[in-house]
Parts: C-alpha cells; sequence; structure tokens
C-alpha cells in the first residue's frame, strides 16, 4: 500500500509540473529585436526592428513591442546586432564605453577578419604570433592569448589594407589589446548569444 500511494502521489507530481511547465512556457510577451545591425548613433526606424516573443522573468529589461513608438526616431546608445533585444538603455544618449569598459582599436589585414564583421558582433580576438623585437620593456601577450570583445565600428581598409577596427572589451583586456603589434591579432565571430 505504501507504494502504490508513493507511485500516485509521483504521478500527480509529474503530472503538475507538466502543467506549470506548459503555462509558463506559453506565457510569452512580443518584444523588439534589432532585425539589421545597428551602431551607435544611427536613428531607429520601422525597418531596424522586428518582434519576437520571449518568456522573460520578472524584471528583465525590455521594449514591449507595443511600446515601438518610443524608440522610432530615437538614436540607438551603443550597437547591437542582429536579434538582440532591445533594452531601454540601449536608446538614447550613448554610454560607451560603461564602467569597467573601454573601447580599443586594433589593425587588421584581409584574413584577419571575417568581411561580414559588422557593429555589435560579438567577438573572440585571439594573438597569432608573438612580437619579435629584441630589445622591448612591455612583453608582449603569447601567441593563442584570446579576450572576449564586441565589434563597435569598422573603418574601411586604407592603402596599406588595413582595416580599422573598433572593439568594444573590459579595461584590462582594452589594455592588453593595444600592446599587441598591428597584424598580429585575428577575430573570430561568435554566436551573438554567446556559446560556442
Amino acid at each position: 500500500m505504501p507504494h502504490l500511494v508513493a507511485g500516485v502521489l509521483l504521478v500527480v507530481l509529474c503530472a503538475g509540473g507538466a502543467v506549470w511547465w506548459t503555462t509558463s512556457a506559453q506565457a510569452r510577451t512580443p518584444t523588439l529585436a534589432v532585425a539589421r545591425p545597428v551602431t551607435v548613433g544611427h536613428v531607429l526606424t520601422s525597418a531596424d526592428l522586428s518582434t519576437v516573443d520571449v518568456s522573460a522573468s520578472p524584471g528583465t529589461a525590455f521594449v514591449p513591442a507595443d511600446e515601438a513608438a518610443s524608440v522610432l526616431g530615437r538614436p540607438m546608445a551603443t550597437s547591437l546586432g542582429p536579434g538582440a533585444l532591445l533594452t531601454p538603455d540601449a536608446v538614447g544618449t550613448a554610454k560607451l564605453p560603461a564602467v569597467g569598459r573601454a573601447i580599443v582599436a586594433v589593425g587588421v589585414k584581409p584574413g584577419q577578419f571575417p568581411p561580414e564583421l559588422t557593429a555589435g558582433t560579438p567577438l573572440t580576438v585571439i594573438v597569432t604570433a608573438t612580437a619579435t623585437q629584441p630589445t622591448t620593456t612591455v612583453s608582449s601577450p603569447a601567441a593563442g592569448t584570446s579576450w572576449p570583445a564586441t565589434t563597435v565600428g569598422v573603418a574601411p581598409a586604407a592603402t596599406d589594407e588595413t582595416t580599422v577596427v573598433s572593439l568594444e572589451a573590459t579595461t584590462a583586456d582594452a589594455v592588453a589589446l593595444a600592446q599587441v603589434p598591428a597584424g598580429q591579432l585575428a577575430l573570430v565571430m561568435r554566436p551573438a548569444g554567446g556559446g560556442r
């Protein structure tokens, strides 16, 4: 008899858990997302936005789809890539760099970065070679050293075919990146949500 009662309770708990999971998954809110890359200062238009249904915990900052009029015609405060959810603080006065962050420029040549690179793209920056300067007071990071960063802007290649990419990273990472000589970095695009 005790086993029968335990079995019935287990079935009831599983059924209750399934009902709870289904109702919480269905409680989705239409939310604004970025449909294409937008950079700092870009004035938002309806073509820049899309609507996605998200299930978010209370207190999560996002802009509901029915409040699109509140962001249209306003400048971007940060750069975002396609698919990123639009948050209230992403629109308005530019907030770059944020506290504890810095922006660093790196020079890369063709083959050292994906040509699809746009503002808002998450990256991993990797040292591909170590400096071979005979006398230097600052030691360059070893080959294979990497840092996470986000693309802020991409300046077209000049006459020497060097493209300047502005990256946002932690202050410490930006200082380390600034010490790597030009031509010794590679930029690897990562998925917008992080991941591998």
